[in-house]
């Protein structure tokens, strides 16, 4: 059993919680929390190895007593996530979830692969994922969003994940997914937003590159940061050089991201996040 709860802070919640535990005969495998002094919040992931006759429900209704009033709980969140990847051309970041898909690492199942180019349906052929060529050319973007929406929602899904998606969505089409959006981005934000991040960072002369799994919001780029890595570089390294070792580190954290959050890790509150590793 799996509860995630996000709420005000007071004193005694995680003995109030551990005590509720112990009166129900439910063990704690094991229990993170957080408090963010700042703002007053409290955030806790409890594993637990309930009792034979535990009913999630009332243990669900026995919490809300103990706990501030309209505290966020949630009690087994689905453990077998759908998402739905948007793709244009380049493959790193597909193709390793499309592996894990295949050997069920990755924690959820492709519904399907959406692409504004169709570089990458043969790969999703191999794979047995259903791919859809939406092209955004000759098209207003409302018209283009649209076509998008159109396709996703033949599909049920938890997340929308952008695998390298170089298109900029808007805040109406945003505004369907909050924070159920997962980007990618080919750099260590805040620095280098927007296009060509490998050029801005090589004329900058940087020495480390990196990579940011955030989800989107409607500014470019400044979702609330899920993962970052990193990868020293030096002098030596040409646009080229940081662009394949950018990759590497893209698909790295794009995977990071996706176990964190598939696994009900992460809480994100005022542009920013809370991950439980």
């Amino acid at each position: 059993m799996l509860i995630v709860i996000q709420c005000i802070d007071k004193v005694g919640l995680v003995a109030a919680i551990s005590g509720l535990m112990e009166k129900e005969k439910i063990n704690i495998i094991s229990m993170r929390e957080h408090v963010d002094t700042t703002e007053n919040l409290f955030f806790a992931r409890l594993e637990l190895l309930p009792a034979p006759k535990t009913d999630p429900q009332m243990l669900y209704l026995a919490l809300q007593q103990i706990l501030p009033v309209d505290a966020l709980i949630k009690i087994n969140p689905n453990p077998q996530k759908k998402i739905v990847v948007l793709v244009t051309k380049e493959y790193h970041c597909l193709g390793d979830i499309l592996l894990r898909h295949q050997f069920k690492t990755l924690g959820a199942t492709v519904q399907a692969v959406v692409g504004n180019h169709l570089v990458l349906h043969d790969i999703c052929s191999k794979f047995n994922v259903p791919f859809h060529y939406v092209s955004h050319e000759n098209k207003t973007k409302e018209d283009f969003e649209a076509e998008l929406l159109q396709t996703i929602h033949q599909y049920p899904l938890d997340y929308l994940v952008l695998a390298k998606f170089m298109r900029i969505l808007s805040p109406s089409f945003v505004a369907q997914f909050t924070h159920n959006i997962i980007n990618i981005h080919h750099s260590f934000l805040p620095a280098f937003i927007g296009a060509n991040p490998y050029k801005q960072a090589y004329e900058r002369g940087v020495k480390i590159i990196g990579a940011t799994a955030h989800f989107v919001t409607n500014a470019l780029d400044e979702g609330p940061i899920i993962v970052q890595q990193v990868a020293p570089i030096n002098h030596s390294y040409s646009v080229t050089d940081m662009v394949r070792t950018g990759k590497e580190i893209e698909k790295n954290t794009l995977a990071k991201a996706l176990q964190m959050v598939l696994e009900d890790r992460v809480f994100v509150y005022n542009n920013k996040t809370v991950v439980f590793e």
